[in-house]
């Protein structure tokens, strides 16, 4: 898998919250055009460690509105793996991200999850051990 779509309601603000919230690298961000011939972007963002990057789509419409922030219908959908746990949720904390559970540990690593700038939720994960 090499991207993952995340709808959006506005392009900077997504792109300001991964890339400086969330440390991803902008990868792509260019004019590109729906199947039907009007504007939009082509944005990816790319994790600091690898992985599948995601791709920024603008809803376009009312059942796309509706759908930003429940593409998982509540539940966890993205996993955001980090080498230094305490400072990735320190991160989090600065600017505001909410919380949705608070770090705990787990015999898989620390595990925190929060909620993305649309409300998705999603796991910041870090190694076992010592937070």
């Amino acid at each position: 898998m090499d991207l993952i779509t995340l709808i959006v309601t506005d392009y900077d603000e997504a792109i300001r919250f991964y890339t400086e919230v969330l440390g991803f690298a902008l990868a792509d961000d260019r004019p590109a055009t729906t199947t039907d011939g009007r504007p939009k972007r082509w944005v990816v963002l790319r994790p600091p460690r690898g992985g599948a990057g995601l791709l920024l789509a603008k809803a376009d419409g009312p059942d796309q509105q509706q759908a930003v922030g429940r593409q998982f219908a509540g539940r966890v959908g993205l996993f955001l793996r980090v080498p230094d746990f305490d400072a990735a949720y320190r991160r989090l904390l600065d600017n505001a991200v909410p919380i949705v559970r608070p770090p705990r540990d787990e015999p898989y690593g620390w595990v925190a999850v929060f909620a993305d700038i649309a409300g998705n939720h999603w796991d910041l994960l870090g190694p076992a051990g010592p937070a």
